[in-house]
């Protein structure tokens, strides 16, 4: 079997010199560092004229090999050790980021700087992410001044969108965390990106990259409360920022709760336990009625697979709601959770095509096992309801309505006969 293997064939002759160029370069940031030191200790502190210097080196130095060389200067005036602190071997400028003046203004200028010279050399835009996710796990080598500066400068490329909103990852590092670094630098860089955007530019990026329910992490684990963030940072002057994550923590509670009631459903729990149980929780989440008929209804809605046939789809869901009509009554004992459930049928009907039809049918019901109020439905009919599907619904409730107004005329006109 050996002997019918072939051999591989080898190449034999002359090995030729490989070209100057072709060489792997050994990294040695020293040449490079000194070029930039040099020209920063020429242009100073004229932002104008040290965005011009990178510009035009860019040309003649090697960015993409020693980004982080660059950034490092850029920043703390030298090549920075592990832990924040700058290497001792090296030439370093005093003309920097860590030694600019610490007010709004001068990081606008800096974040400026830094801004152009990505715009110019696009491949540096991932390695100055890199560099700042880096720097925010540095924090505890830097004075408070420079953590400062910092902050300020990512709340301004933050807002500007110069980076994404994934690099406060680094601010949820358990050693930073557990000494308030993290949270005391979240509120400078949260001030910054709210002075230069708004409350809803700190949302949409967070949301982006999914750490919109995340914010509570700046705190130790024993301190990881609403209560907790909420005075933390209204006392330092972001109560849009607590308003924001206590509106997030509600929604996921929420979710969590519409999830439970589904799984409860799903598993054919009777009905007194989930409403003692949804009681319960809804005390806990200090939610009120309107809030809880529209989570209660989702789970109702979501805890059954649906014919995908309109003309079998209404009979069915006849059938399912009117098994859980007493949980629904429970908890519309006002008159807005009525008108709230009320939308929620409208807009849960208009956004599944298959129920369109379903609509009058189903306030019947609900009509009939008292969930629903006529004060509710013909409010509803008169003024309350939403636009999606309105003449449509609208059409398919007027022969009710009409006898929901000639029963309370009868009524009305007994009672004063009686009088």
């Amino acid at each position: 079997m050996n002997n019918q293997k072939q051999q591989k064939p080898t190449l034999t002759g002359q090995r030729f010199k490989t070209r100057k160029r072709d060489e792997k370069e050994r990294f040695d940031p020293t040449q490079f560092q000194e070029s930039i030191v040099q020209g920063l200790n020429q242009t100073g502190t004229d932002l104008e004229a040290v965005a011009k210097f990178l510009d035009a080196s860019g040309a003649k130095l090697d960015y993409r090999r020693y980004a982080e060389t660059l950034f490092d200067i850029l920043v703390a005036g030298g090549m920075l050790a592990p832990g924040g602190t700058l290497s001792d071997d090296m030439t370093r400028t005093e003309f920097c980021l860590f030694t600019a003046q610490e007010d709004l203004e001068t990081m606008q200028a800096y974040a400026q700087v830094f801004n152009k010279l990505i715009r110019r050399y696009k491949y540096l835009e991932k390695g100055f992410e890199e560099e700042i996710k880096k720097l925010l796990l540095f924090l505890k080598g830097f004075t408070e001044s420079e953590r400062n500066k910092l902050a300020m400068l990512t709340g301004i490329l933050l807002a500007n969108g110069n980076i994404s909103a994934s690099i406060l990852n680094s601010l949820f590092n358990e050693n930073l965390v557990k000494e308030g670094v993290s949270a005391a630098f979240a509120v400078k860089l949260f001030k910054s990106w709210i002075n230069e955007k708004d409350i809803n530019s700190v949302a949409a990026s967070l949301r982006k990259v999914g750490m919109d329910n995340r914010l509570m992490e700046l705190f130790p684990a024993n301190k990881r409360s609403c209560e907790h963030f909420s005075k933390y940072f209204t006392d330092a002057g972001l109560k849009e920022l607590s308003d924001f994550a206590r509106n997030q923590q509600s929604i996921g509670a929420r979710k969590e709760l519409q999830k439970e009631l589904q799984e409860q459903m799903s598993r054919g729990d009777p009905q007194k336990e989930i409403i003692a149980f949804t009681r319960e929780e809804m005390k806990k989440a200090n939610l009120s009625e309107q809030a809880m008929i529209g989570i209660i209804w989702t789970s109702v809605m979501s805890s059954v697979e649906w014919n995908k046939k309109e003309e079998l789809v209404t009979e069915q869901a006849i059938k399912h709601l009117k098994q859980y009509s007493p949980l629904l009554k429970a908890f519309t004992s006002q008159g807005l959770s009525e008108l709230s459930l009320l939308l929620k049928i409208q807009e849960y009907c208009y956004d599944n095509i298959h129920f369109m039809k379903a609509f009058q049918k189903i306030v019947v019901l609900l009509y009939k096992a008292d969930v629903l109020s006529e004060e509710a439905i013909l409010k509803w009919y008169t003024e309350a309801h939403l636009a999606k599907g309105k003449s449509v619904f609208l059409e398919q409730m007027k022969k009710f309505v009409e006898w929901l107004k000639n029963a309370e005329e009868e009524s009305e006109s007994d009672e004063e006969e009686a009088d």
